[in-house]
């Protein structure tokens, strides 16, 4: 009888993880979408290219100042219901995003809506697949999957964005968006909230406050670094103040015997600590190396939106295949050793990138190296992921979900920025950028390999148990 009530208890685990996964992927693509139809947009919207970039820049904004905020009033309202709620504002989002006349109106649906309904159904889809999933190595299948789904939608956000735009028309995309979100919305009813909602349980208002302010003034600064140094230098240092002062306060509440919005002893776990920085550096290598090798290909080798994205088509496989065998993998190697040879493998392919690339004149030149970099990010992600998750009790996963967000969307924004800026900085002659940005990344790679060597060699069964 217990042997059939687990079966069935994992089966219905295993149909919940569709709409998590889905709610991931759409998410990532609508986060690099938009760079091939900033040009349409514009001339349609009657605005300017850097009119698009603000809105997409305030979408960037709106999820660093709710994603801890939102990911802790899970535990308030309960994960399904913020699940569902954040796609419901999500897709009212993409359907004014499609039909705005104006920049204004696209700002509200794009960078507002859709933003906050990002901040407010991505925590749950991780909280939800820690609770549901104990074993260690079922929950890195699972968030194999996730992982799949989000850096395919990455990597395919350009290729798919650009076929729509192309075939039909930007609207299109996001006409797309709220198309994913109603099925999402449909196959949501297996989602099941294991844990009760507690409404008494109390929010930490000016922690949310100071923990937006910092995030902003820290995504700010980094989308800075390729515009104005001093400025960029500035909001980095002030944002630091904040957040420092905000784990101060928390400190001192928690002290008090009040509940901050995040603890300071989240902090204090090794294995969370290392698995977070490991998370950031693979967000930077994969926006990074997204943004540089595209922008490449389209400036220098003159290849249009469509043919860039069937380029990336190999990370994209890369991505597809690691991840999902990420579970397997888990089984027969320890996680630690998973990310140490991800990033590894990452900066193996960031190298041919630079080599074959310079040997070879044609497109197929990028594909050995992009292959490499997608099974590498999606051999590491995943127990990256798995490591942070697990490192806590259910009754944490609203705090560390958030933070572990956080902590990605800062990896990305940083990985765009730093390409960016070498790609622009002029530091050598035109032609010698690319293998210089592409080379910082690969450096990157060999420290992210570095840094897993501080992962803990031995792998926990139960979450939480390393935590207390």
């Amino acid at each position: 009888m217990q042997d059939t009530t687990s079966i069935r208890a994992r089966s219905a685990a295993r149909r919940m993880l569709a709409p998590l996964a889905l709610a991931q992927f759409i998410c990532s693509y609508a986060g690099s979408n938009m760079n091939v139809m900033i040009n349409d947009m514009s001339e349609d919207l009657g605005t300017s290219v850097q009119g698009i970039q603000v809105a997409i820049t305030l979408f960037l904004l709106v999820m660093a100042a709710l994603m801890i905020p939102a990911s802790k009033l899970t535990d308030r309202f309960g994960r399904k219901r913020m699940f569902i709620a954040g796609l419901a504002v999500y897709g009212v989002g993409a359907l004014t995003s499609a039909i705005a006349p104006n920049l204004g109106v696209l700002i509200i649906g794009n960078s507002i809506l859709e933003g906050v309904g990002t901040a407010m159904l991505i925590p749950p889809v991780y909280i939800l697949t820690t609770l549901h999933f104990h074993d260690i190595r079922e929950r890195a299948r699972a968030f194999g999957l996730i992982s799949a789904l989000g850096g395919v939608g990455a990597a395919a956000g350009p290729l798919i964005g650009g076929i729509i735009t192309s075939v039909i028309d930007w609207r299109a995309a996001f006409v797309f968006q709220a198309l994913v979100i109603v099925v999402i919305l449909i196959l949501a009813r297996n989602v099941v909230d294991p844990v009760a909602a507690d409404p008494t349980r109390s929010f930490d208002l000016g922690g949310a406050v100071l923990s937006a302010i910092g995030l902003i003034a820290l995504v700010l600064g980094i989308l800075a670094l390729d515009n104005v140094l001093w400025l960029a230098i500035a909001l980095l240092v002030g944002g630091a103040a904040v957040l420092a002062w905000f784990i101060f306060r928390s400190a001192r509440l928690e002290r008090a015997g009040r509940e901050p919005l995040v603890s300071p002893t989240l902090f204090r776990n090794r294995a969370s600590n290392t698995g977070l920085l490991t998370q950031v550096l693979q967000w930077m290598l994969l926006m990074g190396v997204s943004f540089t090798v595209a922008a490449y290909l389209q400036v220098a080798r003159g290849y249009n939106a469509i043919e860039t994205g069937i380029i990336f088509t190999a990370a994209t496989l890369g991505l597809l295949v690691s991840s999902l065998a990420a579970g397997r993998l888990v089984r027969r190697f320890a996680q630690r050793t998973l990310v140490i040879v991800g990033f590894l493998l990452t900066s193996a392919g960031i190298a041919a990138l630079i080599w074959i690339v310079e040997a070879l004149p044609g497109a197929w030149a990028f594909a050995p190296g992009l292959l490499g970099i997608g099974l590498g990010l999606g051999l590491g992600l995943t127990p990256s992921v798995n490591i942070v998750q697990s490192a806590f009790p259910e009754q944490r996963q609203g705090e560390i979900s958030g933070v572990s967000r956080a902590f990605s969307n800062l990896g990305s924004s940083l990985g765009t920025a730093v390409a960016g800026t070498i790609l622009v900085a002029g530091l050598v002659e035109a032609s010698r950028s690319y293998a210089l940005a592409i080379g910082v990344l690969g450096v990157l790679g060999l420290v992210g390999a570095l840094l897993g060597l501080r992962l803990p060699k031995a792998e926990t069964e139960r979450a939480g148990s390393s935590a207390n």
